[in-house]
């Protein structure tokens, strides 16, 4: 019987393999040495202080949003696409929360991860139900959250501007058919106190690769808190095992 072709990397004997196998060691180790570089730079940007004071809906009722918290330091919203007129969420952030793994270290590390979306907190909960997800998930209809974070596009309300680009930018790399309606993105807030501060967004594919404890917690100004991490004086550090 004949094999049938398919596509595949050359073979070739196992020295050729491993000399090609440790040049691609070396660009590896560039590569995470410019993602530490990277976060380091992320864990030094400023941060906005917010001045306007957002309500969500939740399974136990209205909340403000110092509310999710849950009392930690550092907030990360995941902003899920659910228009209130839909029967379900979107497939692709439907994808992302299935792909989460174990993010208890994040509560161990003063920062709570939850879902928003505009839908209503009824539907999020039957979805919910429906996925078997335990993430905490809040409905921001009703308040300018989406808008103001960009994740809800609609020029009658805000200015369009998605991944921070304008309109005009998002139509000369995209042609004239500029997006409406709902984005995905991940915010990320800090609290001092009572004062809550907005320090990093990133939406498209900047979320995709943020599924798990360790890169949800370097888009966070604490970071990892490991002491291999490049932070400023005072910053909070948990031992690294290992």
């Amino acid at each position: 019987m004949m094999q049938t072709e398919i596509a595949h990397p050359k073979i070739v004997a196992q020295t050729e393999w491993l000399a090609a196998r440790k040049t691609l060691l070396e660009h590896e180790k560039e590569y995470t040495k410019h993602r530490d570089r990277i976060n380091a730079e992320r864990r030094r940007l400023p941060m906005v202080k917010l001045e306007k004071e957002y309500t969500f809906e939740g399974k136990n009722g209205s909340v403000r949003l110092i509310d999710l918290f849950a009392g930690r330091t550092q907030l990360i919203v995941y902003h899920f696409m659910f228009d209130p007129n839909w029967q379900k969420g979107c497939m692709g952030c439907t994808g992302y929360v299935n792909s989460l793994g174990d993010l208890s270290m994040l509560e161990d590390r003063d920062t709570t991860f939850v879902l928003v979306s505009r839908a209503p907190s009824s539907k999020l909960e039957a979805y919910k139900k429906q996925n078997e997800w335990t993430v905490p998930w809040y409905s921001s209809y009703g308040s300018d959250f989406n808008y103001d974070f960009h994740v809800t596009l609609d020029e009658t309300i805000a200015p369009i501007e998605y991944n921070y680009r304008d309109k005009a930018e998002l139509e000369k790399r995209n042609g004239a058919n500029v997006m409406q309606g709902e984005s995905h993105g991940l915010s990320v807030f800090f609290r001092i106190g009572n004062d809550i501060f907005h320090t990093y967004s990133t939406y498209g594919r900047g979320v995709e690769s943020l599924t798990d404890a360790y890169s949800l917690l370097d888009t966070t100004p604490y970071g990892r808190q490991e002491d291999f991490e490049d932070s400023p004086p005072g910053w909070p550090q948990q031992p690294t095992y290992g």
